[in-house]
């Protein structure tokens, strides 16, 4: 069962508001707040009226760096943030495992490899990731302007490591994307999110 949550790093603190109430496609997606690797406070409300795109993210695992070596993450988040999009890329790797980066650490990955998110934002309690019920890296969200979860799963439909699959493979998100703002409903609002697990404190 997924959690609403608010998550506040400026009262170094992060908590979770229990819901009985799943999380789920149609619904308005659960405010959050987390720090970038900046060390700003960045809220999802920062955003009301805008189209967003979450993207779970652990740079050690393969099936990230698949999306990542091949440009295929980039161009996706271009494609986004250059019609006026938002996209949030979420860490939720805790200290000491797989992934988890501090904000200068990210700020270097960001660089290096290109990318262009709105915002890289850090997680490293998991409170974000579990009130999200995001399973893996990358697990991808889309949030249309009115607010509403829209699409949540995997970026694409080839759950593999193989760069070669991209070519062929139906990109979930950009569909998504391109289907909300022609005002049309989202063809494929769920799939299964594939990668590697999300490495939480308790994992």
């Amino acid at each position: 069962m997924k959690r609403m949550i608010i998550a506040s790093v400026a009262a170094v603190a992060a908590f979770a508001i229990p819901s009985s109430a799943q999380v789920s496609n149609g619904a308005q997606a659960t405010n959050f707040r987390l720090t970038d690797v900046n060390g700003n406070n960045v809220a999802l409300s920062d955003f009301k009226g805008k189209l967003v795109v979450l993207e779970w993210h652990n740079p050690g695992c393969p099936f990230v760096v698949k999306h990542y070596k091949s440009g295929n993450m980039q161009k996706t988040q271009n494609a986004v943030t250059s019609a006026g999009g938002v996209w949030l890329t979420i860490n939720s790797g805790a200290p000491g495992k797989q992934g988890h980066m501090n904000g200068a650490e990210a700020k270097k990955l960001i660089a290096d490899q290109n990318s262009t998110p709105t915002h890289y934002l850090l997680d490293p309690r998991g409170i974000v990731g579990k009130g999200y019920d995001a399973k893996t890296t990358p697990h991808m969200y889309v949030i249309n302007p009115a607010g509403a979860l829209v699409y949540q799963g995997a970026i694409d439909d080839k759950p593999t490591a193989n760069v070669a699959d991209i070519a062929t493979a139906r990109n979930h998100v950009l569909a998504a994307v391109e289907e909300v703002r022609a005002g049309k409903p989202v063809s494929v609002a769920t799939s299964r999110a594939y990668g590697c697990t999300v490495k939480y404190p308790d994992a």
